[in-house]
């Protein structure tokens, strides 16, 4: 559990980081040329460290769902939308919205079970979880944004 932990808090910080170097490249090349150039770079890095880890069995896909083989058209998606956002928000405004959407779809999809989840009953303590998160985020976002107006009128 330890090591799901850290391994999810680096994943996290990978995102944060990518999401703002791509937000960068975006301003220079515009939404396309960069969703482009970070897919391309990710399926030539995970290729190349893929076969040298795996080998020929990195392309065994036996058993599996066939619309799983499509997920990759969904991180165009992932890094077109992110990116804009982030451009448009900033990385802190953006990835919290982020975040709390992956929290909610990750919650009704567990209660559901889609895609081949456990279903995972919904409870109380994980609607008052969510609200926590997203009031958190609120509260994280607003919360400078009242100061500054505090500011401003002491300051006038």
């Amino acid at each position: 559990m330890t090591l799901g932990i850290v391994l999810a808090l680096f994943g996290g910080m990978m995102v944060c980081i990518q999401n703002t170097f791509n937000a960068k490249v975006k301003e220079r090349v515009g939404a396309w040329a960069t969703t482009t150039l970070v897919l391309g770079l990710g399926f030539l890095a995970s290729l190349t460290i893929g076969l040298l880890v795996e080998g020929g069995g990195l392309f065994s896909m036996s058993g599996m769902q066939p619309w799983f083989w499509f997920s990759g058209i969904i991180g165009v998606g992932v890094v077109l939308c992110v990116t804009q956002g982030v451009q448009q928000l900033g990385p802190s405004y953006a990835i919290s919205i982020v975040m709390v959407s992956q929290i909610l779809f990750a919650l009704l999809w567990d209660t559901l079970g889609w895609f081949g989840l456990d279903q995972v009953p919904f409870t109380w303590t994980k609607a008052v979880g969510v609200v926590l998160i997203g009031g958190g985020v609120l509260l994280f976002q607003l919360g400078g944004k009242l100061t500054e107006r505090r500011m401003l009128r002491k300051g006038a």
